[in-house]
């Protein structure tokens, strides 16, 4: 299984701390937060790894993490020339994928839980996808789930009346058959191709999706707040 870091964006939320360089490579806990997703990915066994980088800065990426050598791994480089979301980020790693499954991990996502159980089920399972979900207080600030009968049946991006308070967090366990339904996307009205549609259509099409529970620490630092709460955490 191969692994993807998105490593690219202007982290516009995140300035002036963002002016010189990817918001990916702030530290936390003097540690870059992408190099969390390193370490978690590198210790599920996945160390076949592409960073997906774009914006100011992406040069800095390879300069930090080389060839993967020193991580134990193989990294990759793809650029995005643009950001134009997640499935448009994802689509670029067709010929890097090779018909693989792969995970999915978005830079700015630190978690504090061993994936290593998450990985070794979806790689024997026929899921199509595998989510991680998290209970959170202010879920209209992310992708959300819908969850009956223990079963996902709707994904919304960043809805303005939440169904549920279960945030999709920036992990996704993928088959390469979602390059095919990211050609069928439109853009959203952020002009981005988003993760959510795709997961949507696959639910629509009753493709099975299977999920997990973060119930320890989980943060998405995209802001100077996440950022001290992530660092008075670790």
């Amino acid at each position: 299984m191969k692994g993807i870091i998105l490593h690219g964006g202007h982290g516009t939320r995140l300035r002036p701390l963002t002016h010189t360089g990817p918001k990916q490579l702030l530290p936390i806990a003097n540690k870059p937060m992408s190099q969390y997703c390193v370490e978690t990915l590198v210790k599920s066994g996945i160390t076949d790894i592409a960073f997906i980088i774009g914006g100011i800065g992406s040069n800095k990426v390879k300069e930090y993490y080389g060839n993967g050598e020193k991580f134990d791994a193989k990294f990759t480089y793809i650029k995005q020339d643009s950001p134009r979301g997640i499935a448009h980020a994802i689509s670029l790693c067709k010929d890097f994928v090779n018909d693989e499954k792969f995970l999915v991990f978005l830079g700015d996502n630190i978690i504090q839980r061993d994936i290593n159980q998450y990985v070794s089920d979806f790689k024997k399972s026929n899921s199509f996808a595998s989510l991680l979900l998290c209970e959170v207080k202010n879920p209209s600030q992310f992708g959300v789930a819908e969850v009956k009968n223990n079963k996902i049946i709707k994904i919304t991006e960043k809805p303005k009346i939440p169904a549920s308070n279960l945030a999709v967090t920036g992990i996704y366990l993928l088959t390469p058959y979602i390059f095919e339904v990211i050609k069928k996307l439109k853009p959203s009205w952020r002009d981005e191709l988003e993760i959510a549609d795709a997961l949507q259509i696959l639910i629509e099409e009753g493709k099975e999706i299977n999920y997990g529970m973060i119930t320890d620490f989980w943060k998405d630092t995209g802001t100077p707040n996440d950022i001290i709460e992530a660092n008075k955490f670790l």
